[in-house]
């Protein structure tokens, strides 16, 4: 199968790893050819200060290289308003970049951070796509709503305090980190919820992937996961680890990921994923940030002429 990207994106190269399994998350591993030069998003770029409600800044301190800023990364920090943003952009290097449609995601001083400590994360999926719509909207508070929404129907407070999911659940969802395995190569993942394609991720090369890996795992598609699931795993029927020999454990694993597999190729198969055309928004020499809207998908990609350089598609319903 391709890469599920707009068709006038080249992913010649690319390919995809067999599938993974947590509860009702599944991720697939992408692998493909790395794009040198870009600074990778956790020890390549940094939160420089938040000016105002709705205003944060971003600096590349690298000496060189461009810093593609993920899609809808967000910030918590302590003593200060937690802000995510709703749109991806380039920053070169030793340069600063001030983002004036950031969104809060705090609707009232005071979270819920239980040590003094900053980390960041990408906006859970159902977020992402009211976040996109906003973009170049310049209102703090217009993700509270939406955030308020979220939280009720998954049986929270109905506030705008992303907080009550990300880091009061923060413990829960960091265990799809250890779950799912980030393996050598990879640079990006599909991601599923159930049977259903929910995330395309792509990174221009495994360092940049392995730093966003945690962000999008546990914060973007884990609540999701985590809200979709019945309960604790249930032992599959067909799997049978009590052969009583180590042959007979391996022969019943062989088994399940062949299931898997072959239930995750179906399911990707009959996936409603259309990306539609690209809208470009900003250039960084020969790389172009463009726009991906649609009713069934949306997102950002960032090309080379037509190489897929990075990727962050999600279902927009």
């Amino acid at each position: 199968m391709n890469l599920p990207v707009p068709a006038a994106v080249d992913t010649t190269g690319y390919r995809l790893g067999p599938p993974q399994r947590a509860g009702a998350l599944t991720m697939v591993p992408v692998f493909g050819p790395a794009y040198p030069g870009i600074a990778p998003p956790r020890s390549g770029l940094k939160l420089s200060r938040v000016v105002t409600y709705g205003q944060v800044e971003l600096t590349n301190p690298a000496a060189a290289g461009v810093a593609i800023v993920p899609l809808h990364v967000g910030y918590i920090q302590d003593a200060a308003q937690n802000h995510a943003l709703c749109r991806s952009a380039f920053i070169a290097a030793g340069q600063t970049l001030r983002f004036d449609d950031a969104c809060c995601v705090q609707e009232s001083q005071g979270g819920y951070l239980a040590e003094r400590d900053q980390w960041f994360f990408v906006l859970p999926v159902e977020l992402r796509a009211a976040a996109l719509r906003l973009r170049g909207t310049s209102q703090y508070s217009k993700l509270w709503g939406d955030i308020a929404g979220f939280n009720a129907r998954h049986g929270l407070p109905a506030r705008g305090h992303l907080e009550q999911v990300l880091t009061r659940k923060r413990a829960v969802l960091t265990q799809y980190q250890s779950r799912l395995e980030l393996l050598d190569g990879q640079l990006g993942a599909l991601f599923g919820i159930g049977d259903r394609l929910v995330g395309v991720e792509v990174a221009p090369d495994p360092v940049y992937f392995a730093e966003v890996w945690m962000a999008l795992v546990c914060f973007a598609y884990g609540p999701a996961a985590w809200f979709a699931a019945p309960g604790p795993d249930v032992a599959d029927p067909h799997d049978s680890f009590a052969a009583g020999t180590l042959d007979g454990v391996r022969a019943a694993l062989q088994r399940r990921r062949r299931r898997v597999a072959d239930e995750v190729g179906e399911w990707l198969a009959r996936a409603a994923w259309q990306p539609g055309e690209l809208t470009e928004e900003e250039r960084y020499l020969d790389l172009r940030l463009s726009t991906v809207t649609g009713a069934a998908v949306a997102g950002q990609v960032v090309t080379d002429g037509s190489r897929l350089v990075y990727a962050s598609l999600f279902a927009a319903a």
